[in-house]
Protein backbone atom coordinates (compact mmCIF):
# COMPACT_ATOMS: atom_id res chain seq x y z
CA UNK A 1 0.00 0.00 0.00
CA UNK A 2 1.27 3.97 -1.24
CA UNK A 3 2.73 4.96 2.46
CA UNK A 4 2.43 8.88 3.47
CA UNK A 5 5.13 10.88 5.49
CA UNK A 6 4.60 14.28 6.93
CA UNK A 7 7.66 16.45 8.11
CA UNK A 8 8.35 19.91 9.03
CA UNK A 9 6.06 20.28 11.98
CA UNK A 10 7.11 22.88 15.15
CA UNK A 11 6.54 25.67 17.23
CA UNK A 12 5.94 28.86 15.23
CA UNK A 13 5.49 32.60 16.61
CA UNK A 14 2.03 33.84 15.85
CA UNK A 15 2.08 35.70 11.97
CA UNK A 16 5.50 33.09 11.26
CA UNK A 17 5.89 30.92 8.59
CA UNK A 18 6.36 27.11 7.87
CA UNK A 19 6.47 24.82 5.25
CA UNK A 20 5.15 21.38 5.62
CA UNK A 21 5.83 18.27 3.98
CA UNK A 22 4.37 14.81 2.55
CA UNK A 23 5.95 12.41 0.81
CA UNK A 24 4.75 8.96 -0.91
CA UNK A 25 6.14 5.67 -1.25
CA UNK A 26 5.52 5.69 -4.56
CA UNK A 27 3.72 8.58 -6.93
CA UNK A 28 0.34 9.44 -7.09
CA UNK A 29 -1.78 10.49 -9.97
CA UNK A 30 -2.11 14.28 -10.25
CA UNK A 31 -5.47 13.30 -11.11
CA UNK A 32 -6.18 11.83 -7.78
CA UNK A 33 -6.58 13.90 -4.64
CA UNK A 34 -3.54 14.63 -2.49
CA UNK A 35 -4.45 17.36 0.45
CA UNK A 36 -3.97 18.12 4.50
CA UNK A 37 -5.87 18.26 6.72
CA UNK A 38 -5.72 19.37 10.51
CA UNK A 39 -7.21 18.56 14.36
CA UNK A 40 -6.58 20.86 16.60
CA UNK A 41 -6.68 19.03 20.71
CA UNK A 42 -10.91 18.36 21.67
CA UNK A 43 -11.79 19.32 18.01
CA UNK A 44 -12.87 17.22 14.94
CA UNK A 45 -10.48 17.18 12.05
CA UNK A 46 -11.03 19.75 9.10
CA UNK A 47 -10.15 20.26 5.81
CA UNK A 48 -7.10 23.00 4.74
CA UNK A 49 -6.00 22.12 1.27
CA UNK A 50 -5.61 19.60 -2.06
CA UNK A 51 -4.12 19.64 -5.20
CA UNK A 52 -5.94 17.77 -7.85
CA UNK A 53 -5.59 19.55 -11.25
CA UNK A 54 -5.98 22.44 -9.24
CA UNK A 55 -5.28 23.73 -5.91
CA UNK A 56 -8.18 24.32 -3.41
CA UNK A 57 -8.14 25.49 0.16
CA UNK A 58 -10.68 26.08 3.40
CA UNK A 59 -11.67 29.68 3.71
CA UNK A 60 -10.01 29.68 6.97
CA UNK A 61 -6.32 29.26 5.32
CA UNK A 62 -7.02 31.01 1.99
CA UNK A 63 -4.72 33.76 1.07
CA UNK A 64 -2.21 32.32 3.72
CA UNK A 65 -1.63 29.11 2.80
CA UNK A 66 -0.23 27.41 -0.44
CA UNK A 67 -0.34 23.77 -1.25
CA UNK A 68 2.17 22.55 -4.44
CA UNK A 69 3.61 19.21 -5.39
CA UNK A 70 7.42 18.61 -6.27
CA UNK A 71 6.37 14.97 -8.47
CA UNK A 72 9.93 14.17 -8.77
CA UNK A 73 10.22 13.70 -4.86
CA UNK A 74 6.50 12.33 -4.34
CA UNK A 75 6.12 15.31 -2.05
CA UNK A 76 3.42 17.40 -1.83
CA UNK A 77 3.97 20.80 0.40
CA UNK A 78 2.07 22.79 2.62
CA UNK A 79 3.66 26.16 2.74
CA UNK A 80 1.99 28.60 5.56
CA UNK A 81 2.59 31.87 6.10
CA UNK A 82 0.49 34.85 8.68
CA UNK A 83 0.13 31.85 11.42
CA UNK A 84 -2.57 32.35 13.87
CA UNK A 85 -2.32 30.60 17.15
CA UNK A 86 -5.62 28.79 15.62
CA UNK A 87 -3.81 27.11 13.29
CA UNK A 88 -2.19 24.81 16.14
CA UNK A 89 -2.63 21.17 15.00
CA UNK A 90 -1.59 18.14 14.08
CA UNK A 91 -1.26 18.08 10.16
CA UNK A 92 -2.23 15.47 8.21
CA UNK A 93 -1.47 14.69 4.41
CA UNK A 94 -4.39 12.07 2.74
CA UNK A 95 -4.76 10.92 -0.42
CA UNK A 96 -6.87 9.56 -2.75
CA UNK A 97 -5.46 5.43 -4.21
CA UNK A 98 -7.87 3.15 -4.45
CA UNK A 99 -11.12 5.19 -3.92
CA UNK A 100 -13.31 8.38 -4.73
CA UNK A 101 -12.46 9.10 -1.23
CA UNK A 102 -9.48 9.63 0.83
CA UNK A 103 -8.02 6.59 1.45
CA UNK A 104 -4.62 6.81 2.80
CA UNK A 105 -3.42 9.03 5.65
CA UNK A 106 0.20 9.90 7.13
CA UNK A 107 0.90 10.09 10.91
CA UNK A 108 0.54 13.26 11.36
CA UNK A 109 3.37 16.39 12.45
CA UNK A 110 2.58 18.96 14.94
CA UNK A 111 2.07 22.49 14.22
CA UNK A 112 2.02 24.99 17.30
CA UNK A 113 1.23 28.23 17.01
CA UNK A 114 1.98 30.93 20.14
CA UNK A 115 3.75 33.93 21.30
Amino acid sequence: QVRLVESGGGWVPIGGSLTLSCTASEHISENNLLGWFRQAPGKEREFVAAFRLGTYYSESVKGRFTVFRDNAKNTVYLRMSGLKPEDTAIYYCAAQVTTARYDTWGQGTQVTVSS
